[in-house]
């Protein structure tokens, strides 16, 4: 290809003996440098998803090909204008790659410094104008470059929870996929209007509004702050795990989703990760940087993402986590799933006689959580079971599971003495409450941002910033008295406290104790199934009916003149 590409300049540059030595040079070394930059980038899709350590000497050598290329065409850029015919949108190509490897790093490592780095190299393609002149050629294959550019910018922009930039890329991905649409008339039009549509029902996902007093919306970040988590106490005695690695499993039929993450999983995975950092410099090797210059804090846990992933899949990334997890560390699953029952009764009640959630057929099913009738003597084969996870119940293991049949998991046993936690999600919510569902989990919106979904049952849909601040304030006390109530619990399972000495956990585990006793004071969630659960079930009494808490939960209901919505008669006992 480098040979092709002198040709063509030679013969559009006039004779070769025209053309400075030192020049030629400049041109070739640029073409070499661009199809190694190609060759590495391509090579990257054949890396293995899973395991973290065999894609980071390859990802390495990456970067280093593609930092010389930015920097060689920075240096060079008017010979290879004159001698090579640079157009600009190649040097957004560039610019676009080395974004995409910032975000595919992060994918690989849940550093969120690196997302703020493909900001950057994206933010710098629309600032220039890099892509601008695509239009005016006649190639649609270009176009489409910029229109994926877009894609992928809006998907940083909304991980890094920049709503106002999403906005104004929304807005000019429209004008870009009419504009293309109009001048080609191709067959991928119905899928790019899609994509809109999907960033359109994204943005408008969260069911409350925060506004500023001039009315414009409050953008509030969900992830774990300095001031976050409750402090332990003095002298408290927790356990010293750390919460290594994370799965992020979304399989619900109907819920709004964009790229390949559903709301629910977009939730949850910022509830694991810290506030991100900007890295000191631009161009930063990732995993380079010298031990001076790294973070004093702890690292954010590894994730992995799986969208509708079939059984095979989530069992590969889950040994593969089991594989690598530290010594004393915890392995976190989340399922979002489509609940699946069992198919005939059985007589025995076994962690594979109550079904489970759903896990891909690579066929879509029909009729939502209807799984495909067979005989009745079989269990359901497109299904997590609790009995498929008890071979990883032999290291710290702590699962949340948001879905209709999450109580099958309440029928699990501890085989290995090891610690062991299930959060579970209501089965059913209540009529009353208009069906969010679509718009993510109601149980996963506690654990990611309680306040907002505190307003949501309480019937707010916005709410004045101060006043959001001010009950911000008063959560974070409800949260330190929760982690009280566990810690001081006579009878609480003592795999709780194993847990509690690791900062995600311990915040998840306080928002679950203030969703369930929220869920149980008010007035329309009346059915046991409209309350979550645990294995191994909390002592009542003394967390989620706690009549300290219960008096605390009516307190934030008064500062925002919701009191009504709560019973207040579950304290009369005491």
């Amino acid at each position: 290809r480098t040979e092709l590409a002198l040709k063509e300049i030679m013969s559009s540059g006039g004779a070769e003996d025209d053309i400075p030595q030192a020049e030629r040079k400049t041109v070739t070394d640029f073409c070499y440098l661009l199809d190694k930059s190609k060759q590495l980038f391509n090579g990257l899709r054949d890396l293995p998803q899973y395991g973290q350590k065999q894609w980071q000497s390859y990802f390495g050598r990456t970067f280093d090909v593609y930092t010389k290329l930015w920097k060689f065409q920075q240096q060079h850029r008017q010979v290879l204008d004159n001698r090579y015919g640079l157009k600009r949108w190649q040097i957004g190509e560039i610019a676009s790659k080395i974004g995409q490897l910032y975000y595919h790093y992060y994918l690989r490592t849940s550093e969120t410094s690196y997302l703020n780095e493909a900001f950057s190299f994206y933010s710098a393609i629309r600032q220039r104008s890099y892509y601008s002149q695509v239009n005016k050629e006649d190639r649609p294959e270009l176009v489409v470059k910029k229109l994926r550019y877009y894609a992928r910018f809006i998907v940083v922009c909304l991980l890094l929870n920049k709503m106002d930039v999403v906005k104004d890329l929304v807005k000019e991905l429209s004008d870009e996929i009419e504009d293309y649409t109009h001048r080609f008339n191709t067959e991928d039009q119905v899928e790019w209007n899609l994509v809109l549509q999907e960033v359109a029902a994204f943005i408008e996902a969260d069911p409350v509004m925060v506004l500023n007093d001039d009315n414009t919306i409050v953008i509030t970040s969900n992830r774990l702050s300095e001031t976050g988590a409750p402090l332990l106490e003095q002298g408290m005695i927790v356990g010293q795990l750390a919460l290594a690695d994370a799965l992020i499993i979304g399989n619900c039929n109907n819920q709004v989703k964009f790229s390949e993450l559903t709301i629910d999983m977009f939730r949850m995975l910022q509830a694991l990760e810290r506030e991100p950092m900007n890295l000191a410099s631009q161009m930063n090797k990732p995993g380079m940087q010298e031990s001076t210059e790294k973070p004093a804090r702890r690292e954010n846990p590894h994730k992995y993402l799986l969208y509708k992933p079939t059984f095979s899949q989530l069992y590969t990334f889950l040994a593969a986590s089991f594989k690598e997890l530290p010594a004393n560390s915890v392995l976190l699953i989340y399922l979002s799933a489509t609940g699946v029952f069992p198919s005939g009764r059985s007589d025995s009640e076994g962690p594979y006689d109550f079904g489970g959630v759903l896990t891909n057929s690579n066929r879509d099913i029909i009729n939502g959580d209807a799984m495909h009738k067979r005989s009745q003597a079989y269990k359901e084969m497109h299904c997590l079971h609790p009995g498929d996870l008890y071979p990883f119940t032999r290291k710290p293991l702590f699962i949340i599971v948001d879905s209709s049949n999450s109580v099958a998991y309440k029928n699990f046993t501890n085989l290995f003495g090891q610690p062991l936690v299930c959060l579970l999600s209501p089965t059913a919510y209540p009529k009353a409450l208009q069906d969010q569902s679509q718009r993510g989990s109601l149980f996963t919106l506690f654990l990611n941002n309680p306040l907002m979904a505190f307003l949501f049952v309480s019937g707010l849909s916005s709410m004045r910033r101060g006043l959001w601040e001010k009950c911000q304030e008063y959560l974070r006390k409800i949260n330190r008295d929760i982690a009280q109530l566990l810690t001081h619990s006579r009878s609480i399972d003592q795999s709780f406290l194993q847990f509690f000495g690791d900062e995600f956990l311990r915040l998840l585990l306080t928002r679950f104790v203030f969703c369930s006793a929220t869920m149980r004071m008010h007035k329309i969630f009346r059915e046991t199934r409209n309350y979550p659960e645990s294995y191994p079930q909390l002592p009542r009494d003394e967390t989620v009916e706690n009549p300290h808490l219960q008096k605390h939960i009516l307190e934030l209901a008064s500062i925002l003149d919701v009191r009504n919505v709560f019973l207040e008669n579950t304290l009369d006992d005491y």
